[in-house]
């Protein structure tokens, strides 16, 4: 969807991902919005990253790629509703990801 990634690819955790949040974009609304609309949570960063990313987890049941794909409709629909125009759709990449790799 465009967004820069937090961690570089060697640092990063699988369970845990920080994509970096959009200029422009206010997470809190992001997030607010995703809860009401489709019940899924995702967190905002806090101390010095309060505002610049999100941290998703991605672990358990939330982890098969059925729940995978809502969770990135979810936060691509909400970041659509506040103005954000991703170059690229989520959805096609993640699925991408999972027929490339099962």
């Amino acid at each position: 969807m465009g967004m820069r990634m937090h961690v570089a690819a060697p640092h990063r955790l699988w369970s845990l991902n920080t994509p970096r949040i959009p200029p422009g974009i206010d997470d809190t609304r992001i997030r607010q919005r995703m809860m009401a609309e489709d019940g899924i949570e995702i967190f905002g960063g806090f101390g010095e990253l309060a505002g610049e990313v999100f941290r998703i987890g991605i672990m358990g049941a939330g982890s098969t790629r059925e729940n995978v794909l809502l969770l990135v409709d979810s936060l691509e629909k909400a970041l659509r509703a506040e103005g954000y125009r991703p170059p690229a759709s989520g959805h096609q990449a993640a699925a991408a990801f999972y027929d490339a790799e099962h």
